[in-house]
């Protein structure tokens, strides 16, 4: 287990001027890691989509057409978008983030009591990201980790019971973000020429698709343009659903360049992850992303990664979408071997061999 005074926050409030070495970031990361704060002003340049939501399931044909529309397209340009509009209250988002941030301002000996196992490979619970790649380097963050639906797969016995609200709020947003998952798919579906049921039916339906939470802290840091909270990766997820205090900080690989998601007031930031991307043979994009820290202010962040179960289903383009001017663009794997193959692709690349 992860000693507390190996967890970021307490390394944030020792009062250190320099972070340790393994939070250093390799030097050709370095050159494009700039202030959060001055990114997330620039207007110039694209914008993460905002998608309305209002009109997905209205009664008027154009209306309804023109959202799925521009769902479609944002999810095959950008594989990332802010949703507005989205059927979940702002009364429960804040229930919500300030449950998550009640649990986050205990004291970290408090949070220690719900710490994780990482070596028994649970990391359902509160930890820190140990140095698993060659070049043993670590991210500015503490998390929190549990399985939030469906609701006979949960763990209630690791539920933060500070506050007492926690257990009520996150069910409760589970359970609807549940919704929003099929509603979405079903319009990416649909995009794709599909039965509407197509896709939630391939990433394991209602029992088998599994809602697993992470609440991310990104403590302040003494030196931010020299970590990162989280490295660039893709999400392996179907999709992920994240929302956060409102303080910038995730960054899209968009067309060559690092681009600053804004804060977007009652927003729900959605990504395409791996999981769509292989169904669709590549029509919908899984966008690299990553996140940038501060000094001034500490980021809370609550992504929910919707995912297939690990051994069932054989993850690989639908028969549909492939053809000979378009063949399959990824092998035939379940969702543990794509997990397999993207650590050991990382660990291959940190060895310098492609």
């Amino acid at each position: 287990m992860v000693s507390a005074a190996q967890r970021v926050e307490s390394l944030s409030s020792s009062g250190i001027q320099s972070i340790p070495k393994e939070y250093v970031r390799p030097e050709e990361e370095l050159k494009n890691i700039g202030n959060v704060f001055e990114e997330e002003k620039k207007d110039e340049g694209p914008q993460v989509p905002t998608i309305d939501l209002k009109g997905i399931n209205s009664d008027e044909p154009g209306v309804r057409e023109k959202c799925r529309e521009e769902l479609k397209r944002a999810a095959a340009e950008w594989g990332v978008m802010h949703l507005v509009n989205h059927g979940i209250s702002d009364e429960l988002i804040d229930r919500v983030k300030k449950a998550g941030q009640t649990f986050f301002s205990l004291p970290v000996e408090e949070k220690e009591k719900y710490a994780n196992d990482q070596a028994s490979t649970n990391i359902q619970g509160y930890g820190s990201k140990l140095a698993n790649n060659a070049s043993g380097q670590l991210e500015w963050q503490d998390y929190f980790f549990h399985l939030v639906f469906p609701e006979d797969k949960r763990d209630l016995s690791i539920w933060p019971k500070i506050p007492t609200d926690y257990i009520e709020a996150t069910s409760e947003y589970a359970r609807l973000l549940r919704g929003l998952t099929t509603t979405i798919l079903s319009v990416l579906s649909l995009g794709l020429g599909l039965e509407e049921d197509r896709l939630e039916r391939e990433v394991g339906g209602l029992e088998e698709l599994l809602l697993q939470m992470k609440i991310n802290y990104y403590p302040k840091c003494p030196q931010p343009e020299l970590a990162l909270g989280v490295e660039a990766h893709t999400d392996v997820s179907a999709l992920t659903f994240l929302l956060h205090n409102m303080v910038p900080g995730l960054q899209l690989f968009y067309q060559g360049n690092w681009v600053t998601a804004k804060c977007v007031p009652n927003s729900i930031i959605m990504h395409i992850g791996d999981t769509v991307e292989i169904l669709s043979n590549g029509k919908y994009k899984s966008i690299l992303h990553r996140s940038l820290v501060n000094e001034e202010k500490v980021r809370v962040s609550w992504a929910v990664f919707c995912e297939p179960p690990k051994e069932k289903i054989i993850l690989k383009p639908l028969p549909e979408v492939v053809s000979e001017a378009e063949p399959p663009l990824f092998p035939p794997r379940t969702f543990a071997q794509h997990i397999e193959h993207k650590l050991f692709r990382k660990t291959q690349e940190l060895n310098g061999s492609k």
